[in-house]
């Protein structure tokens, strides 16, 4: 099995917060006003966050992206040690901002961006372990959906299971970059080792990174599941809870069937395209 990145601190209730009640239409004007200085974990200031959102695990893969692929960064948020830029893509706004591992502590960022700073859509970019062997270290697992072993599936509406899945526009917009760079490498493209294959379908999002249950893992891969990871399903949840938009843009990194795994220098040089694809769905008009 494998996980994304470094730890956050953070609890599932605090998407089970994010959730409409009976009073939504007086609690949901109050929780929807913006800072003025800041929430408990992240201390930008209001306007500091563009509308569009990548959203790695790792606070360094949060600086490097702003670093080599947002003009203009600067750092706007750096409590506990995640990091947050906003910069412009192709001449676009756009923010980026470390969620740390796990559900809790991204069901805790994603919902502060959408809540108090205006986010609109926001595309977590990771890493994942392959399940079905037609799945390769490199390829790029675009998650259309994710289930989960998480109670967070069942704590926004009492006495329903609710199915987490990506938002339409993004992920159209992901296929539509995945299918484009196919396409501009096949011309001429020289014989030699399999080219990385990106795939669309559901992930499991997992709250238990050291837990052995191959049963479980068997059962997730003849119903379809591609890969495992630990924070999809919390960004899911959080989106249909605050009206936002999401999706998860992911590298297979490891295998959880033969125990492979890539390098730390080429987890980063896989990661570009995951990135590039994810800054395309981000910014998809629509």
């Amino acid at each position: 099995m494998t996980a994304t990145d470094d730890a956050a601190e953070g609890t599932t209730e605090d998407t089970a917060k994010s959730a409409p009640g009976p009073a939504a239409a007086a609690a949901s004007a109050a929780a929807a006003a913006p800072v003025s200085a800041g929430t408990p974990h992240i201390s930008a200031a209001p306007g500091d966050f563009a509308p569009l959102v990548l959203m790695p695990g790792d606070p360094r893969r949060a600086r490097r992206i702003a670093e080599t692929v947002l003009d203009d960064a600067r750092l706007v948020t750096e409590v506990r040690g995640i990091l947050g830029y906003t910069g412009t893509y192709r001449g676009v706004p756009m923010s980026v901002l470390a969620s740390g591992m796990g559900i809790p502590s991204m069901s805790i960022y994603a919902t502060e961006l959408f809540r108090h700073y205006g986010v609109r859509r926001i595309v977590r970019v990771g890493t994942a372990g392959a399940l079905p062997t037609s799945v390769a270290l490199r390829d790029v697992v675009i998650a259309s959906a994710a289930h989960t072993d998480s109670s967070v599936s069942r704590l926004l509406v009492d006495g329903v299971t609710l199915s987490l899945a990506a938002s339409y526009r993004p992920l159209r917009a992901a296929v539509d970059a995945a299918d484009a760079e196919a396409e501009a490498e096949a011309p001429g493209a020289p014989s030699g080792p399999r080219r990385p294959a990106v795939h669309i379908g559901p992930v499991f999002s997992s709250d238990h990174f050291y837990l052995d249950r191959p049963a479980a893992l068997d059962a997730l891969e003849r119903r379809g599941t591609l890969a495992v990871e630990m924070e999809a399903a919390g960004l899911y949840a959080v989106a249909a809870a605050e009206g936002g938009e999401a999706l998860a843009v992911l590298t297979v990194s490891d295998h959880v069937r033969t125990g492979e795994a890539l390098s730390a220098a080429d987890r980063e040089t896989g990661f570009d395209r995951t990135v590039r694809i994810a800054a395309a769905a981000l910014s998809a008009d629509g």
